[in-house]
């Protein structure tokens, strides 16, 4: 496998909001895949916080963690760390919801997609959804999510535990989470 190359724009600083990712191309790594989806295992992430920089840097440009398309949450004790990413739910809530129709499924990939010339961002997507994973960006004020970087996810380039997978849709189980989720109940420790 071949390793992310970097470069850095601007001053040079991983602050500086004139940062590009580079990624290397390498015809090894395509995986535009209809039907595949992340999946974030909890046993294995570390919380380093690299998938939300990758992703913020990727589509705003700066590295900047809370315009990430990842959330992660951390729990205290047996150090649990969650990332949270948007499952392109076969019934979702926040395409459900959206009073403009601003938000639908990409007939090809599956994923549900934002078209932002209907969004009003209202927000209600936001609320509706179970998992956390619609953002809204104040500065802008719009809604965003994750889009699967068109078919090649850069988060799992830079996954280096291995948390974050891209899988085939019907493969995904949550059992992973709750596997965590109840460990971290009864006090268990994560391996």
């Amino acid at each position: 496998r071949t390793q992310p190359e970097w470069r850095l724009g601007g001053s040079g600083s991983i602050h500086d909001h004139r940062e590009t990712l580079a990624v290397n191309k390498d015809s090894s790594h395509n995986l535009q895949t209809a039907g595949q989806l992340l999946e974030a295992d909890p046993r294995k992430c570390t919380g380093c916080g690299m998938c939300r920089l990758i992703c913020s840097m990727v589509k705003e440009g700066r590295a900047h963690a809370p315009l990430s398309r990842i959330r992660l949450i951390r729990y205290a004790g047996p150090h649990l760390h969650l990332p949270v990413i948007c499952r392109h739910c076969e019934q979702a809530p926040c395409m459900t919801v959206c009073p403009r129709e601003a938000i639908s499924r990409d007939g090809d990939a599956g994923r549900v997609m934002v078209n932002y010339d209907r969004c009003i961002s209202c927000k209600m997507c936001v609320a509706a959804c179970p998992f956390g994973a619609m953002g809204f960006d104040m500065e802008r004020r719009t809604v965003f999510k994750c889009d699967l970087c068109d078919g090649d996810p850069q988060c799992i380039r830079f996954c280096f535990p291995g948390a974050l997978t891209y899988t085939a849709q019907q493969r995904q189980t949550q059992s992973r989470t709750r596997v965590a989720a109840r460990l971290r109940l009864a006090g268990g420790k994560m391996r």
